[in-house]
């Protein structure tokens, strides 16, 4: 094994304690000052007195679901940014290209603005609730995002080929036209929804829940069997698609593949937890830096950072305000845009000295 590659495993190696003290950080910070202590004292020691019971509430009923929702978080955005860097071929590439960030907000503003004449139904002299707006929500984002990302792949597809510049060209004309259709609903929204609205597209990990979770979970499993089998294709795309074919990889199909596991990475998570930037650009990057190119080490590191700095984030956001939960978006924001000035930089000076 040459060194770089032990190097690169060993950077892997050392992320796995780092999650594991991030996750017993977060867990055992808060406003309400429980203790991962508590548990011990609950549970092992048979104590079910009311303050140990509610305790153990805060710690495996608003504490844990929150870390776990964080860390799938993380880890689906870093994988679906390096899948998406991969499939580009530039460092800078981000999920949000190919409209499913977009796509979730303008679905997730429609649900917030018009949610009670869509989710209700009269009866009678009442109305009876079709479907929660808790619920609602995150199946309206799916949805969206599901939706934005077929039709920029259709769009972008001529005759059998699908143009990687033209999904990018498409993705940022669709991301205004959705950003301008949001706009407008937000000039119709009430007080509560445009406060609702706007906690959304900042961020937070503050409604997670198990149940939530659970309906999470499907579609991250998918997302990483599919980016896992799209490790080898996406080194061969490095070379390009003249060689990656001559190499025996179909490339129309790989680009497909790729697209459907960031729209089922990034949609669902990004409809629970609100929109968070920075993680799908800089954490490939970052692991990018030590592991080198090869998506057999970068998949795996960045599913392993992302949980560690969206966690750490999630952390970070909930102490410096306390009692108060400062959205994660905005913790993300203020720590990621000096590491993307530095990416930028360090990309502007590799081009000048090529």
């Amino acid at each position: 094994m040459s060194l770089a590659r032990r190097r690169a495993v060993l950077f892997l190696c050392a992320l796995c304690p780092v999650l594991i003290v991030a996750v017993g950080i977060s867990l055992n910070v808060g406003a309400t000052g429980v203790h991962l202590t508590a548990l011990w004292h609950g549970g092992l020691q048979g104590g079910i007195e009311a303050g140990n019971s509610a305790d153990r509430v805060v710690l495996t009923q608003i504490r844990g679901p929150r870390v776990v929702m964080a860390g799938l978080t993380g880890a689906a955005l870093a994988v679906a940014g390096a899948v998406m860097q991969g499939l580009f071929r530039n460092p800078l590439a981000d999920p949000g290209l190919i409209g499913v960030s977009s796509g979730a907000a303008l679905a997730t503003a429609c649900v917030l603005v018009l949610g009670g004449a869509w989710l209700d139904l009269g009866a009678g002299g009442g109305r009876v609730a079709l479907l929660s707006t808790a619920w609602a929500v995150p199946l309206a984002g799916m949805l969206g995002s599901f939706v934005a990302a077929c039709a920029l792949y259709l769009f972008a597809t001529r005759g059998g080929a699908t143009s990687v510049s033209m999904i990018l060209l498409a993705g940022v004309a669709f991301s205004a036209f959705s950003g301008a259709l949001t706009g407008i609903l937000i000039f119709r929204a009430n007080d509560t929804a445009l406060r609702d609205l706007t906690f959304w597209t900042m961020g937070s990990f503050a409604g997670a829940t198990w149940p939530r979770i659970g309906l999470l979970c499907p579609f991250l499993l998918v997302a990483g069997w599919v980016a896992a089998c799209l490790a080898s294709p996406l080194n061969a795309l490095l070379l390009g698609e003249s060689d990656a074919r001559l190499m025996g990889y179909p490339v129309e199909r790989i680009k497909r593949l790729a697209m459907f596991a960031v729209a089922c990475a990034v949609g669902p998570a990004v409809s629970f937890v609100g929109a968070i930037g920075f993680v799908g650009v800089v954490v490939p990057h970052l692991v990018r830096l030590v592991t080198g190119p090869d998506h057999r080490l970068v998949l795996p590191g960045s599913a392993l950072l992302g949980a560690i700095l969206l966690i750490a984030a999630d952390t970070l956001a909930r102490v410096i305000a306390m009692p108060a939960d400062v959205p994660v978006g905005i913790v993300t924001a203020v720590l990621g845009t000096p590491v993307f000035v530095w990416l930028l930089t360090r990309v502007h000076d590799r081009e000048r000295l090529a």
